[in-house]
């Protein structure tokens, strides 16, 4: 299945813009990039909360996994598996926490970018139990739960931790909300915000970090990258 091809010329992770940002923080763009084909692209993310955090990032400008049709989505989550793989290969922790606002209106949801994208993290549990604390309480997550909100005009947080995905309600919610709560569950007490993480010494070195021990893990896997 060919994958739309559409783009935003706006959008910091369409083409030309997508990797702007790495060339203003002095870190690799696209070769940077671990993986790809005509659906997504898997590359680090450029603020990391821990050494591993992964962005999944659609080549085709859509809002959200709200917005898949059902060949895109099973694509999605054959791209989900494969990190899975990497994770238990990099770091011995084969169920990697998967996190997305799904902005159904323009950065809806806690959304900064309205492109889809999943954060994901490898061993980190707890999210969830941050994010219902907070009041929002989730029911089992597909494919139709999504779409059935995203065309409702309903923003969602999809939260994945071991295997298991729940949607909770989105409207409303802060900017970065899942990055906070992913902050939480990791106990960090520093500045969590990408804008405040982004560029940062620390921050690069998690990045570098993660490029060389994800490389090496497709490299064990015999991966394509």
């Amino acid at each position: 299945m060919a994958a739309p091809t559409f783009t935003d010329a706006d959008c910091v992770l369409c083409p030309p813009l997508r990797f702007r940002l790495n060339a203003i923080a002095g870190l690799p763009g696209a070769d940077a990039v671990l993986a790809a084909d005509d659906g997504f692209l898997l590359m680090p993310d450029l603020a990391p909360l821990t050494t591993g955090h992964l962005l999944l990032v659609s080549a085709a400008h859509l809002p959200c996994a709200g917005a898949f049709d059902p060949g895109l989505w099973e694509h999605a989550r054959a791209w989900r598996a494969t990190v899975a793989d990497l994770y238990g290969s990099a770091f011995g922790t084969p169920d990697p926490l998967v996190l997305e606002h799904g902005p159904a209106t323009p950065q809806g949801g806690g959304a900064c970018v309205d492109h889809f994208h999943w954060h994901l993290l490898p061993g980190i549990t707890g999210v969830r139990a941050v994010v219902e604390g907070d009041g929002l309480a989730g029911v089992p997550a597909s494919r139709p739960v999504l779409r059935e909100r995203h065309r409702a005009g309903r923003s969602y947080l999809l939260v994945e931790e071991r295997g298991i995905a729940t949607v909770h309600p989105g409207d409303g919610v802060p900017g970065q909300y899942l990055r906070r709560a992913a902050a939480t569950a990791l106990g960090q007490d520093g500045p969590w915000r990408w804008q405040e993480v982004f560029a940062r010494p620390d921050s690069k070195d998690r990045f570098l970090r993660t490029l060389r021990a994800l490389r090496a893990a497709i490299g064990d896997t015999g991966l394509a990258a």
